[in-house]
């Protein structure tokens, strides 16, 4: 039966009152089970547990599967024992494991008691692996066959055993110990010759992951090479299980939530923003901020060198915001572009000259447009007598001009460079985030201003 888009979750919460529950089942099945999801999230926690007992009962671990993590932690509290020992059953391992990971481990502890001996085994074996591994997000519910099969041959036994498999895209071909020798495509199978040997099909190259692979290899596996599941196997090429492209989106997202954290000018979140404790959300943010602080206070000490000049010329003081923030701006932009472009690949480790070279005509030519607006906007304000800067306003807003384009330079620099400084010597470019770019930048663009106005205003202000 075609699943329709799930109703006005109104009409849930309508259906439940007037306890028309035949209604409310009917609809729950035509409806697919990530929108189920979806809906039940904005219920009530008593109308969410009336909901999820409605699900049948096949598609029940699906919903669950679907759910964010803080909402079924949630749930899981209002179902009885038996309940949750079916849900858990009938879950897809990795996802159940990853369900057990994101648990308190005292309560991951009981919930694995609640398990079936087969489930049991699966869920230890895959909690045995770290938390970033491949084999973490892994399956065994897969189909092989063997090498001396013919396609027809390949294709009945996949019809006996392939009900339990996460997907039947690709199907493996193992020798008699277990070892992984080839994939082959459902589609290839079905279209080649009933009596050829599977071994003899034709078929893109093997691609494997190893268990203990960081799952941005995998990633980047799957996007290089756009697989819709990859297998697993041990450090002696014997098969694990696999993993799926419906898992490596969770990673791209999770792995795009972490860059985005860090640009912010903070640790990584390690759940939703919601579920992250006030004390966890402090020390998180407290540390960046702290040392991001104590980099600006270099900022006084700068000021404070400059005393003088400042003393004598100190209509200087009022474009230091200006000239500091531009410089601050232009470093933030130029550290975001080469983050993402190293992420995506587009750019290597080699083609930092590249960048530099790039960056500094960029810089010089942004420096050098910020610098005519705010060369002009002295001259206008003078002559409409908005603001008085003196007998030497022109060389005044040369100043300006001449220290936006050093500034500005500096800043795209800074920010295109840090980047591959931090993967040259192995930390996550996105470390070097947009505030401490303009921590660097506010600090020597102070240096770049004051010089430039010592050179310029000498005799005159100065």
């Amino acid at each position: 039966m075609p699943q329709k888009l799930a109703p006005a979750i109104s009409d849930w919460t309508q259906l439940i009152e007037q306890q028309r529950w035949q209604e409310l089942s009917a609809v729950l099945e035509d409806t697919h089970v990530s929108d189920i999801a979806e809906r039940i999230t904005a219920l009530t926690p008593k109308e969410r547990a009336i909901v999820f007992r409605l699900v049948e009962r096949e598609r029940a671990s699906e919903v669950f599967g679907y759910l964010p993590y803080g909402e079924q932690r949630e749930l899981i509290h209002s179902l009885s024992d038996e309940e949750v020992k079916r849900v858990l059953d009938e879950m897809r391992p990795d996802d159940r494991t990853r369900f057990f990971g994101e648990m308190p481990a005292e309560v991951t502890r009981k919930l694995i008691e609640e398990l079936s001996p087969e489930e049991l085994k699966e869920s230890r074996e895959l909690l045995g692996y770290p938390a970033d591994s491949v084999g973490r997000y892994m399956t065994p519910h897969y189909v092989f066959i063997s090498p001396e099969m013919t396609a027809s041959q390949a294709i009945e036994h996949i019809r006996k055993v392939g009900s339990r498999s996460e997907t039947l895209n690709v199907i493996y071909i193992l020798d008699t110990n277990g070892k992984l020798l080839e994939d082959i495509r459902l589609g290839s199978l079905v279209l080649a010759d009933p009596q050829s040997k599977v071994t003899d099909i034709a078929d893109p190259a093997l691609v494997s992951l190893h268990a203990m692979d960081d799952r941005e290899r995998a990633l980047k596996l799957f996007e290089k090479y756009d697989r819709v599941a990859l297998p697993v196997t041990d450090a002696d090429g014997n098969m694990l299980g696999i993993v799926t492209v419906d898992d490596m989106l969770d990673v791209a997202q999770s792995e795009a939530t972490e860059d985005i954290q860090k640009l912010g000018g903070s640790e990584a979140l390690d759940a939703p923003y919601t579920q992250v404790g006030l004390w966890d959300m402090i020390r998180k943010r407290g540390g960046w901020l702290s040392a991001l602080f104590l980099g600006e206070m270099l900022t006084a000490t700068a000021m404070s060198f400059f005393e003088t000049e400042i003393a004598k010329a100190v209509v200087l003081a009022l474009f230091v915001p200006l000239i500091i923030s531009s410089g601050g701006n232009s470093g933030s932009q130029a550290a975001s572009l080469i983050i993402r472009a190293l992420a995506l690949h587009e750019l290597k480790l080699r083609d930092w000259f590249k960048v530099c070279y790039r960056e500094l005509i960029s810089g010089l030519a942004l420096g050098f447009m910020l610098g005519v607006i705010g060369f002009f906007r002295i001259v206008l304000w003078q002559h409409l007598h908005l603001t008085n800067y003196g007998q030497h306003y022109l060389l005044l807003a040369f100043t300006v001009w001449a220290s936006l384009i050093g500034v500005v330079m500096f800043g795209t620099l800074a920010g295109s460079m840090l980047p591959f400084i931090m993967r040259r010597f192995g930390f996550d470019p996105a470390a070097s985030s947009a505030p401490f770019v303009a921590t660097l930048v506010d600090v020597t663009g102070l240096c770049i201003y004051f010089s430039v106005a010592l050179l310029i205003l000498h005799g005159t202000l100065l």
